[in-house]
C-alpha cells in the first residue's frame, strides 16, 4: 500500500457531532483527529482497553521472573533452595493464573 496520502476528504458535522467525535477520539487514546477518522473509516471501530489487571499481571510476572533468577543463582552457588522462597513464588504464580482467568472471562464477554 502506498503510504503517500495526497487525497483529501471534506465533510460537515454539527457542533454536537463534532463534540461527540472529539470525546470518542480522546477516550480511544488517539491524539490526532486525522488518525482517528482514518481508523474509523477503514476499520469501523476503535477499541481502547484500559485493564488495570493487565498492569498488575505484568508487574507480578516481572517479580516472579526476578525471584526465579535469584533462586536459581542461589541454588547454583549453595546447592540449597528454601521452601519458603518456593512457596512465595507458587503464591504469586497462583495469583497470576487467577488474574489471567479473570481477564479472559471479561474479554469473552465482548
Amino acid at each position: 500500500m502506498n503510504d503517500r496520502r495526497d487525497q483529501q476528504l471534506h465533510f460537515r458535522v454539527s457542533k454536537q457531532e463534532l463534540e461527540r467525535i472529539w470525546s470518542k477520539m480522546e477516550s480511544s487514546g488517539i491524539l490526532s483527529i486525522g488518525s482517528y477518522l482514518r481508523k474509523m473509516a477503514l476499520d469501523g471501530y476503535c477499541l481502547h482497553l484500559d485493564l488495570p489487571e493487565l498492569r498488575r499481571m505484568a508487574h507480578l510476572l516481572q517479580m516472579c521472573s526476578n525471584n526465579l533468577n535469584q533462586y536459581a543463582k542461589a541454588a547454583n552457588e549453595s546447592g540449597q533452595v528454601y521452601a519458603a522462597d518456593l512457596e512465595d513464588l507458587r503464591i504469586r504464580l497462583d495469583e497470576l493464573i487467577a488474574i489471567s482467568k479473570q481477564i479472559l472471562s471479561w474479554l469473552a464477554g465482548f
